[in-house]
Parts: C-alpha cells; sequence; structure tokens
C-alpha cells in the first residue's frame, strides 16, 4: 500500500460526542476514583472523541482488505505502520507467524495489553449498509464476524491513553497485539507458548457485538482442538484395477460414520464439526490421499483431550478397515475462557458512565432491515446497556456447549477481560455475509468509537490506581489455584500458516481492486457508491 493512503492518527478531528451517564448504578466491588484519575477519563475520553474521523478511516480501510486467518498482510502492514508513526516499537513475526506482532510503548508497570482479531470468514464477501445478500465479490472472504473493528478501537484507545500520560507523566506500559486466525483457533497458544505475554500485567480483549458488556468469571462456552487427519494409501485405476487400490477417501468417509454414530453418546457439552479439505483427484483414480478437519469442542481441559482421543481411535480404525495409514496435525486450539472479575467490575462502572451511542433513524432503519431479512425480531439496535454479569464457576451439567475462542488460552496465563462492544446486528446467526452489513456503517463507527473509550478510561484506572491491579492478580491467582493452565500445543507443534494462501492467491488480485482509499472518498460506502441505509431491493427483472 502506497505511503500517501496511511491514516496518521495525530490529525485527528474531533467530534462532539461526550461521556454520558447511564440510568443504573456501578457495581459495588467497582473501585472508587479519585478526582485526578476522573480528571485523567474525562481528558482521555475526549482523547478518543477526536479520533472519531480517524477510527472510521481505520474501521473501513481494514473492512476493504478482508483478510483470512494467517492471510492478514495487508491488515497487519497498515496497522502497524500507524503504531509505528505513533512512536512504538514493533516485534514482527511475533511466534513465527508472520501477520503476527506485538508493538510496545512507555516503560515500567504496569504493562497493559490491547489485543483483538483482525481475520475474517471465507465467502463472506458483503456490500456494507446493504440490507440483503450483495456481494463485493461473489465468493471471497469478508469481514462476517466483524473482525475489521476491534484492532482500531483498540489503537484508537491507546493513542488517547499515551498522550495522557506523555502530559502527566503517567509510568506505565503500553502493549498492542492482533488475534491472527482466531477463526481457525491458530495463534494465541502459540503467542503464550512464545512469552509474549510473560511480563503483562493486565490484558483486555476487544470483541464485536450487539451491546456493550463485559462478564467475570466462567464463560460457561466451550475449548476445543483442530486436528487434521491426513490418510494415506494406494492408487490404482478405479475402473480396471480397483481391487489394486487402497482409498484414502474410504477410510475419511469410514471415519465420518464412525464419528456421526458416536454422536448420540458424547455430552451434551459437545460440539463437533468437519469438512473434507481433500477428497482425492479424479473419479477414475483410487483416492491416494485424502484428508479430513475436524474441530472437537468441549467445557474442559481434560473433556477435549477425550474428544481427541476418540477422534484418534475412530482415524485408527479407519485405516484397519481400508489398510491405509494415518498421520495426524493439529491445526488449532483454545482453553475455555475465565475473565477476571476485578477488571471486568472496573470496566462495567466506565461503561455506566460512557453509556450507548445514540442512533439515528436511519441507523435503526437499517437494522430492523437486515432483521427482517434474516426473519428474526425487528428490534433493532441496544438502547439499553446490559448488567455486569459473572459467576465464578458454572456447573459442568448446566453447560450447554457453544463456541470458543482462543483469548481463552491468554485467560489462564494472565488477568483477561473482553469487552463487548455494539458494532454489529443483532440479527445474522454469526460467520455469515448478514454479520457483514454494519461493519463499516455508521453503526460500527459510533460502536467502535464508545467502545475505545471504556477501554481507555479503564486504562486510566488501572494505570493510576494500583491496587486494581493487585486485586486482580489476587482473583487470578484464586483462579488458578486448583486448575494450572496446560496448552494442547506438542513441542512439535508449529502455527499453520499454509491456511487460506490459495484462497487469497485466487481473490486477492480482484480484491485490491475494492481497497478503500481515505484521500479520495470519505468513507467506504461513498467510494463502494452506497446510498445508507439500502434497504429496498431493487425490482426483479
Amino acid at each position: 500500500m502506497r505511503t500517501s493512503r496511511l491514516l496518521l492518527i495525530g490529525s485527528a478531528i474531533a467530534l462532539t460526542v461526550s461521556l454520558t451517564a447511564a440510568q443504573q448504578p456501578a457495581p459495588a466491588a467497582a473501585a472508587v476514583s479519585n478526582p485526578r484519575t476522573e480528571q485523567f477519563k474525562r481528558d482521555v475520553g475526549l482523547e478518543v472523541d477526536a479520533m472519531g474521523e480517524n477510527i472510521q478511516k481505520m474501521n473501513d480501510m481494514v473492512f476493504s482488505f478482508a483478510e483470512p486467518g494467517f492471510q492478514e498482510f495487508e491488515t497487519s502492514k497498515y496497522l502497524t505502520t500507524i503504531l509505528k508513526q505513533n512512536g512504538f516499537t514493533i516485534q514482527e513475526n511475533l511466534a513465527g507467524i508472520p501477520t503476527a506482532w506485538m508493538a510496545t510503548w512507555g516503560s515500567g508497570k504496569p504493562v497493559i495489553a490491547l489485543g483483538s482479531d483482525i481475520d475474517d470468514i471465507p465467502q463472506a464477501s458483503q456490500k456494507p449498509g446493504v440490507a440483503w445478500h450483495e456481494p463485493i465479490i461473489e465468493g471471497a472472504p469478508g469481514h462476517g464476524e466483524g473482525h475489521n473493528s476491534g484492532m482500531p478501537l483498540q489503537i484508537a484507545a491507546a493513542l488517547a491513553v499515551k498522550k495522557i500520560m506523555e502530559q502527566q507523566h503517567l509510568t506505565g506500559t503500553l502493549k498492542l497485539w492482533p488475534g491472527v486466525a482466531e477463526e481457525l483457533l491458530g495463534a494465541k497458544a502459540y503467542y503464550v507458548r512464545a512469552g509474549a505475554f510473560k511480563d503483562v500485567d493486565v490484558c483486555i480483549f476487544a470483541h464485536v457485538g450487539a451491546n456493550m458488556g463485559v462478564g467475570w468469571g466462567d464463560s460457561g462456552g466451550n475449548g476445543m482442538v483442530s486436528v487434521e487427519y491426513d490418510f494415506k494409501g494406494e492408487s490404482a485405476h478405479a475402473a480396471s484395477a480397483p481391487w489394486r487400490g487402497r482409498s484414502a477417501l474410504d477410510a475419511v468417509e469410514l471415519m465420518d460414520i464412525g464419528w456421526n454414530f458416536r454422536r448420540e453418546h458424547l455430552r451434551l457439552q459437545q460440539r463437533s464439526h468437519y469438512v473434507i479439505p481433500n477428497g482425492g483427484d479424479q473419479p477414475n483414480v483410487v483416492p491416494p490421499n485424502a484428508s479430513v478437519w475436524y474441530y472437537f469442542r468441549e467445557t474442559s481441559y481434560e473433556e477435549i483431550k477425550k474428544l481427541w482421543e476418540i477422534g484418534n481411535t475412530m482415524a485408527k480404525a479407519a485405516t484397519m478397515m481400508t489398510d491405509t495409514e494415518y498421520t495426524m496435525k493439529l491445526l488449532g486450539s483454545a482453553w475455555p475462557a475465565h475473565m477476571n472479575k476485578t477488571v471486568a467490575e472496573t470496566m462495567h462502572a466506565n461503561m455506566v458512565k460512557v453509556g450507548l451511542p445514540t442512533w439515528t433513524e436511519a441507523d435503526q432503519t437499517l437494522a430492523k432491515a437486515v432483521q427482517r431479512e434474516m426473519k428474526v425480531p425487528e428490534t433493532g439496535l441496544s438502547t439499553q446497556l446490559g448488567p455486569l454479569r459473572g459467576r465464578e464457576s458454572i456447573p459442568d451439567e448446566e453447560k450447554r456447549g457453544g463456541g470458543s475462542d482462543d483469548i481463552g488460552d491468554i485467560s489462564w496465563n494472565v488477568p483477561t477481560v473482553t469487552i463487548s462492544y455494539p458494532a454489529n446486528i443483532q440479527a445474522g446467526p454469526g460467520h455469515n455475509w448478514a454479520n457483514a452489513i454494519s461493519m463499516a456503517t455508521p453503526i460500527a463507527h459510533k460502536g467502535v468509537q464508545y467502545g475505545a473509550k471504556v477501554v481507555a478510561l479503564t486504562v486510566v484506572d488501572l494505570l493510576t490506581q494500583p491496587e486494581l491491579v493487585t486485586q486482580a492478580w489476587d482473583y487470578f491467582k484464586a483462579q488458578t489455584k486448583d486448575r494450572k493452565y496446560v496448552s494442547f500445543l506438542r513441542p512439535d507443534d508449529q502455527p499453520a500458516i499454509w491456511l487460506n494462501k490459495e484462497r487469497m492467491e485466487k481473490y486477492r488480485p480482484e480484491m485490491k481492486k475494492y481497497y478503500y482509499d481515505p484521500t479520495k472518498y470519505k468513507n467506504y460506502l461513498e467510494q463502494l457508491g452506497i446510498t445508507y441505509p439500502t434497504t429496498v431491493k431493487p425490482a426483479a427483472k
């Protein structure tokens, strides 16, 4: 990308959005800020407001790159250039991953790490602001999870805090890092193994949502391992001499049949799913190679390992039935998350202070149109902040499975919370084009700005009230007293950096034509020629 197109944060134009008070009390356990801290928080809130235009540009730029896991080269180049221009030092190739990095500024304690995911979803290309399925490029990847918004949020928060730290001579270190290949659960366990968080005091993670929220304790979600089984047989002419062949595809299919019969006898909490990335070459050749890729999800390290072992048994049995062989690759992993109570309470108090964005009629019109298109209740965008939620532990019998996020690995190594911020619409099924509709519109721009303000205020609390960091670690020590983190990674496992390479080689040349150019267009909607909101389908021809 040309340097002239890079966003210069220092030239931000001030917006008029200010801190607002929500109509609900702060949690009883939240720290009581002193007048000095409160003044710093007012100042940092104004700094975030002043970056409104640049938040929009960062958000839209990353949306336009639309890079899936391990292929986030343009995204990482763009974001690290912004950070370099603002005085951060960059450690590239973090944990041996070409698109991963750690940006650092400041000195001394506390060390606060701010992260968010940057990858997107295959086949989720979607025009923003259009309330039905209309891809920018048919079949191309797109931000159908909203991961284009999180690092712009964290960068805005960090730069606002950095300015206050410089003005007030506050001690502390800021670290920013991207969640590479989160949809593959492919990076964060490697970050931990590489020691990326060994000196961090608190980690604040950001993930897009449809409301502002934070929780603590047992997440109730699943952890997982991502495992590919590669079968090897012998080729033969499928018509002339099939008896001389040993089909690797037969082994894959038999493994899958065995697993699907076994599902009836697995715990309700488990979630498991698979794809066949290689089913052979052509029908008249007995497939000598074939592979199947599984996600095994469960509620604890021990139960995940059991699922993995069952998978290994199925693979071995399939080779015995087909006279083939198999090897296995671990492509990713995630621990179930456990978030920090002290930091969550502190953050929620700041959510109460900041409140939710004021949505315009156009914002609500788009939201309801998307909900109507997706056949879900037409509730529009959230207008009431949710309560702080948390439970120290959730009985296993109450859990019913769900998604996974490798932020769980970090949450068992350093006090961690995840902020959910209102940049998406409660409508899409997740990992879908519908979840991309709002992500380069005023809905996302406002949601990111408000989320950045909450993060910035929380970081100021941690910098100026050392007792909060002490209390966060007291909670973390209690959390880890009887349950210790053991990585799923084996010594020889390496990041699966080859994933999605062929996909991007296919689509990137065409996608480059649609990269956002902020030197010519105010926003990405303008560049694409989209009227906001577009909610009425054109008449069929």
